[in-house]
């Protein structure tokens, strides 16, 4: 009752806030800005909320497609590099710090060091400077980049958490999407996020209803996996044999990893923080109190260099796609003709 008193007071708010959106739209499709095009292949994945869909885990999911091909060398990510303490162009070697590059672009970077993984707030600044590479990518993922507009990709990922369908929800405040759901419109794929593996044939028909694709469209349906075992530089740990630990979360949406700890009957108390949070040495010190910490590999890159090494792991997680897996496989490498 809350939320729907809310959604009514603050949508005045969303009505102005969506001329807004509309009019930023408008200066671009009449031309007034410049939109880039290229004559190789940009894939963009991204989104129209705020809040955490999953773009890292299917930007990993694209780079091991891409490895288990033999093309890892001749592709490359750009991201923002969010929250970084940095500015400019950045290409990752491995060595730099989450304060430095962003901790997911330092996480694509330890998962897949073959890949050329960059950083730089202009879009546009990133590729020219990827394109000067002695090995020119071949394919260039955009890291949330649905929104932006001074780059034309030539294949758009849209993804929407299964907890919170973009064709349910509103423009900001009143809910939370960034962008009208009409922008939806502009992608090639569609993908529901964080599913559970128990969807049904129907509950799969009433969001696509839902979503109401184009003919041109296509929708996939996508789950979280968990290992079985945490992980940190030098060693792993079984999740059967973990004692009483702390578990520090600094990601949009903790829930689906905490329902996955409560089924295996984990004992632990939870540290909330808001996503991509910057640690205060307080908030340090107080951690490296701890005897054990299990945390997600993102915010282990903010950490890893600070908590000791033997107190401190995180729990990989991937992303799988429920049904029509090779489909989805062989429309990217299609795509991006390889």
């Amino acid at each position: 009752m809350q939320k729907k008193l809310r959604k009514i007071l603050l949508y005045p708010f969303s009505l102005l806030y969506g001329l807004g959106v509309y009019f930023h739209i408008l200066i671009y499709s009449l031309g007034i800005k410049k939109v880039t095009s290229y004559n190789f292949p940009i894939i963009c994945v991204g989104n129209l909320s705020v809040g955490g869909t999953g773009k890292s885990p299917m930007i990993e999911l694209l780079l091991k497609i891409f490895q288990e091909n033999n093309n890892l060398k001749n592709i490359a990510t750009l991201s923002r590099g969010y929250k970084r303490k940095t500015k400019g162009f950045i290409l990752l070697n491995g060595k730099e710090t989450a304060q430095e590059v962003g901790d997911e672009p330092l996480q694509f970077k330890q998962n897949f060091p073959l890949a050329n993984i960059a950083v730089c707030e202009d879009r546009r600044i990133g590729i020219k400077n990827l394109q000067k590479l002695p090995v020119k990518p071949s394919v260039i993922l955009l890291d949330d980049a649905f929104q932006h507009r001074k780059i034309k990709a030539g294949f758009n990922m849209l993804l929407t958490s299964y907890d919170n369908l973009y064709c349910r929800d509103y423009l900001l405040p009143a809910g939370n999407l960034r962008e009208p759901r009409s922008r939806a419109n502009n992608a090639n794929y569609i993908i529901v996020t964080k599913c559970p593996d128990t969807l049904s044939l129907q509950e799969k028909k009433d969001i696509i209803a839902c979503l109401n694709p184009t003919k041109n469209q296509q929708v996939f349906f996508a789950g979280i996996s968990y290992a079985e075992k945490v992980k940190n530089k030098t060693n792993q740990l079984p999740l059967a044999q973990l004692p009483n630990f702390t578990l520090v979360t600094g990601i949009a949406k903790p829930k689906p990893l905490l329902d996955f700890l409560n089924e295996k009957k984990l004992k632990y108390t939870h540290l909330k923080y808001p996503d991509h949070h910057n640690f205060s040495k307080e908030e340090l010190a107080f951690l490296k109190e701890k005897e054990l910490i299990i945390t997600t590999q993102k915010d282990y890159m903010r950490l890893k260099n600070v908590i000791p090494n033997n107190k401190i792991f995180y729990l990989p997680i991937e992303t799988k796609i429920l049904d029509d897996t090779e489909i989805f496989k062989k429309g990217i490498l299609k795509v991006m003709k390889l």
